[in-house]
């Protein structure tokens, strides 16, 4: 009690960013160990601590009393009574007894209110309600005193008899910020019984409907069922099909081999639906042909045989059917549908109807007087065997949720709250939730200074004892913090120190070597017999005359073909005609349908700007920069053009173009370009299985190409295929880790695990943060597959590693956590990076 004491009052005032428990938890730990040595089960535990805070306060109430009787805080708080009310093999009985944490069933169950219901009722009650003596045994139970703080412990672990262990529960399970106790309270038990009598009926009723709607909605007979509207429908489509047959003389070239090439056999007559032969029976002397090609075939002939029936339709239709039955049946069928779909939206309706009342049975104002409002949430995150538990509570003066995770305390959201407590689709769920009385202010309010009247906040609160022993803390914090600055600051005097040694020996060194024929320097490249030779392929450097020499060509091209077609031949009219072309040029690479490995937005800005609506005067100025260029000047022919298209870019006011959104739009195809060689040398490191140094270079790529692409969805790159792989690199190191964490030796154990906590680990919440369904399973693969070890035999120190791990790999938390700087960029002329992307991309084939 004094260890807990003091943990709760550091809590309140200390100067640090978190509290070390560990003595309160040796002591617990002392106290609570089981004869196996095995970890307590979370309600266990809090069982047992809430029993032992229980007498220790009863032992000093004790000790205190003066003739009255004692009263115990946490029985005040925690603890309330319910009258169980039942018949016990035809007697019936009453009892009164005490709960503290109430616990309730989530199999089965979709909401708390459900859990409840079940809860209070036991075994079979019809007999508490008749008069007949009966032999049946069940029991109701009814509050007759709610304590101040409820709680309800929620059973999400069951022992699966087949497999000898227990696992946890992950069903959904919804809960109300906001619950109503009124109905299972023993004042209210005859008004509760009428109304469960009525839901009861009701749901009756509800069943019916929900049967009668299923048929409408899964009809036929056989295993396969559809809407009955939509067979209807399909049926009026199907009679009013016209039949189009095929004829032998479409079916077969007989100018072609016996074999027929596979083009051949693929290809359709263009024509057979526009102008479809006549049936067979009206064909004449072709019909006799048939009938001896068709005697002639009864040797097995795979491709003569595989031919469709000379009279088949291309597509299901009626052989025969007159327009006066056609008439009657569409008459039908659209009568018959309009009903089906009266009907079901009848039923649809009835059925909301039911849901709404069973909703409002309780909503009047005499059902509603025990509000309880929801206060904290307790977290499990895992399996059963193990896990990492976090809290939400609920900060009545901020009016907002905190989120309580270790050693970190962070503002939170309901909406947060209900994506890690309700369970359903992640291994994270409730375990345990509290309930504060609505009506009894005293256990949030503030508390006021007697005699000054001001709010009392932090050590204030504490009484005089707990007041100095915070304060003690608090000053040795203090001289921590200034001995870990003077620690800093030594240590950077001596790395001054060793940076100026360093200088001196660089400097010396570069006086003795100036004679050297091929002295290094930052700038400089280094010969080729360097480090140089040993880059990866991707960081190689491209001359930087390539992207020019590209470009050059294409005006070149443009300019060729300009004066090659126009009667005119000056400057102006032959950079105007050369622009037209090249536009005509870029803008059938853009609206050409490509395969994923081909893009022309890598070949061209222009072709980028095009797919992405920039406008005009941003095309026409790129375009005119571009024939602007001074490598044009080879001839005199070109040197003219660039010279008028330069003057032209002179004579551009700056109202006519902004150069600001002129440079924006240029920012975005470089960043555009830079997300491309992101993508791509990540993919081609994942090809090469260089998974460690690939997951930087595909986790940066995702980023940047989602945040292109929020602004139009030609900025950037296939989403899906980035995050393909970027999830494939996570779960391939995280298989690599794991393997090296099993052969139980160093140092494959510590880099394994320095794998997980440095690149896997850090790049998790950047899969739950937009809760994609695939991205959700791959994280849960990564996590099973290290909870799977808690079950195993292993060594004390690697159970102590896996223990000390499994906390950062389980925190469902979203927050992004910091990350290294991006990777450098290798650096590539237009032609280059085209040809590399055509390459990666084709060996990734699309996913």
């Amino acid at each position: 009690m004094r260890e807990l004491r003091n943990l709760f009052s550091l809590m309140v005032g200390s100067k640090r960013k978190y509290v070390d428990p560990s003595r309160a938890v040796e002591i617990l730990k002392d106290a609570f160990k089981s004869s196996e040595s095995q970890q307590q089960d979370v309600s266990e535990f809090t069982h047992k601590l809430l029993d032992w805070l229980e007498d220790a306060f009863q032992m000093k109430a004790e000790e205190d009393r003066e003739g009255e009787k004692p009263k115990n805080p946490m029985v005040e708080l925690f603890y309330g009574r319910f009258l169980a009310v039942g018949v016990l093999e035809g007697k019936k009985f009453e009892n009164t007894e005490m709960f503290g944490q109430y616990p309730l069933q989530v199999n089965g169950f979709k909401d708390l209110h459900e859990c409840l219901e079940a809860a209070m009722i036991e075994g079979e009650i019809e007999s508490l309600h008749s008069a007949e003596n009966s032999a049946r045994s069940g029991q109701e139970h009814w509050f007759t005193e709610l304590p101040p703080v409820l709680t309800f412990e929620l059973s999400r672990f069951e022992f699966n008899q087949a497999l000898g262990r227990p696992e946890k529960i992950h069903n959904k399970l919804e809960f109300p910020s906001m619950l109503y106790m009124d109905r299972y309270m023993d004042r209210n038990r005859e008004v509760t019984r009428i109304k469960r009598e009525e839901i009861r009926r009701v749901k009756e009723h509800l069943t019916l409907l929900q049967q009668r709607l299923e048929r409408y909605l899964s009809y036929g007979s056989g295993p396969k069922r559809f809407p009955l509207a939509d067979v209807l429908q399909y049926a009026m489509e199907f009679a009013s099909s016209k039949p189009v047959c095929t004829s032998p003389v479409e079916d077969i070239d007989s100018s072609a081999p016996p074999g027929g090439t596979k083009g051949q056999q693929l290809s359709l007559p263009s024509t057979a639906e526009q102008d479809p032969l006549p049936p067979l029976e009206s064909a004449g002397p072709a019909s006799a042909s048939t009938a001896a090609q068709q005697q002639r075939v009864a040797i097995h002939k795979p491709f003569t045989q595989s031919r469709l029936p000379p009279d088949l339709p291309m597509h299901p239709a009626p052989r025969h059917i007159t327009d006066e039955e056609l008439r009657v049946l569409e008459v039908c069928l659209h009568r018959w549908r309009s009903e089906v779909e009266n009907d079901t939206r009848d039923l649809q309706g009835s059925i909301n109807r039911i849901h709404r009342t069973i909703e409002l049975m309780y909503s009047d104002k005499s059902m509603m007087q025990v509000p309880y409002r929801l206060h904290a949430v307790l977290v499990h995150e895992g399996q059963a065997n193990a896990g990492h538990y976090w809290a939400y509570i609920y900060d009545p003066h901020q009016r907002c949720w905190m989120k309580y995770n270790d050693i970190s305390v962070t503002k939170s959201s309901w909406e947060e709250l209900v994506r890690d407590s309700f369970g359903g689709y992640r291994n994270a769920s409730a375990y345990c939730l509290m309930y504060i009385n609505d009506k009894k202010p005293f256990l949030i309010e503030e508390e006021f200074d007697k005699e000054t009247g001001q709010i009392l906040s932090g050590i204030d609160k504490l009484p005089p004892d707990l007041k100095q022993y915070v304060r003690e803390d608090n000053e040795l914090f203090d001289k921590e913090v200034e001995e870990w600055d003077s620690l800093q600051v030594r240590k950077a005097q001596q790395e001054k120190l060793v940076l100026a040694a360093a200088a001196a020996a660089a400097a010396s060194s570069i006086s003795t070597s100036s004679s050297s024929p091929q002295p290094m320097s930052v700038e400089s490249s280094p010969p080729d017999n360097t480090v140089a030779q040993q880059e990866p392929e991707y960081m190689e450097q491209p001359s930087p005359t390539n992207d020019s020499k590209h470009l050059q060509e294409d005006t070149e091209r443009a300019i060729s073909r300009a004066a090659a077609e126009q009667e005119e031949r000056s400057p102006e009219a032959l950079l105007t005609a050369a622009i037209k072309l090249e536009y005509a040029r870029l803008l059938r690479f853009a609206q050409e349908d490509t395969p994923p490995e081909k893009d022309y937005r890598l070949q061209h800005i222009v072709v980028y700007f095009i797919q992405n609506q920039a406008p005009k005067k941003i095309l026409e100025r790129t375009l005119l920069t571009q024939f602007a260029d001074r490598n044009l000047a080879f001839d005199e022919r070109c040197k003219s053009i660039m010279n008028v298209a330069r003057a032209k870019l002179d004579l551009i006011k700056p109202e006519e173009v902004n150069m600001d959104e002129y440079e924006m739009w240029h920012q975005a195809y470089r960043n555009f370009r830079d997300t491309t060689i992101f993508m791509m040398t990540g993919l081609d490191l994942f090809q090469k299985t260089n998974y460690m140094e690939a997951l930087m270079f595909l986790i940066y790529s995702y980023q940047y190409n989602k945040e292109l692409l929020s602004k139009g969805r030609y900025r950037g790159h296939d989403e899906e295929l980035l995050g393909h792989y970027r999830r494939q690199c996570l779960l391939k190191l995280n298989e690599q880790a794991a393997a090296m964490f099993e052969s139980g030796e160093e140092p494959e154990v510590s880099t394994g695990l320095g794998l997980m906590n440095e690149l896997v680990v850090p790049c998790i919440p950047l899969l739950l943060v937009h809760d994609t369904e695939r991205d959700l399973l791959a994280v849960e693969d990564m996590r099973n597959r290290w909870c799977s070890y808690l079950g195993q035999e292993m060594e004390p120190n690697l159970q102590e590693k896996l223990t000390d791990f499994l906390p950062k790999l389980l925190d469902c938390s979203a927050e992004i956590k910091s990350f290294h700087d991006p990777p450098k960029l290798p650096s590539y002329s237009t032609l280059e990076l085209s040809e590399r992307f055509v390459r990666v991309m084709a060996a990734v084939g699309g996913r």
